[in-house]
């Protein structure tokens, strides 16, 4: 496994959302292309969804990775099973 970790440095989180599922819209508002930055606007964020990407956020914080075709990024979704907003997670640099 590469540690992609440096001692002092914070890796950038970026959070996108990617695709809506579902007739209905998101009841807060996410559409497709918006984005944050984890640190500073998961604020703004659904909190379903972010309290789902916490568990992601943390893994690529700590240098972990998902084992997906692009390193160091992977998809999640919200829990409203009306409308299940869809986001990418990564590691920008």
């Amino acid at each position: 496994m590469q540690i992609i970790k440096e001692v002092g440095k914070v890796k950038k989180i970026k959070i996108t959302v990617v695709d809506r599922l579902g007739k209905k819209g998101c009841h807060r508002g996410m559409k497709v292309g918006m984005t944050f930055d984890y640190e500073t606007e998961r604020g703004l964020m659904c909190p379903m969804a972010a309290h789902i990407a916490f568990v992601y956020a943390d893994i690529l914080k700590y240098g972990g990775n998902f084992g997906g075709e692009t390193p160091y990024k992977t998809r999640f979704c919200c829990s409203d099973p009306d409308t299940v907003i869809v986001y990418s997670i990564e590691i920008v640099e």
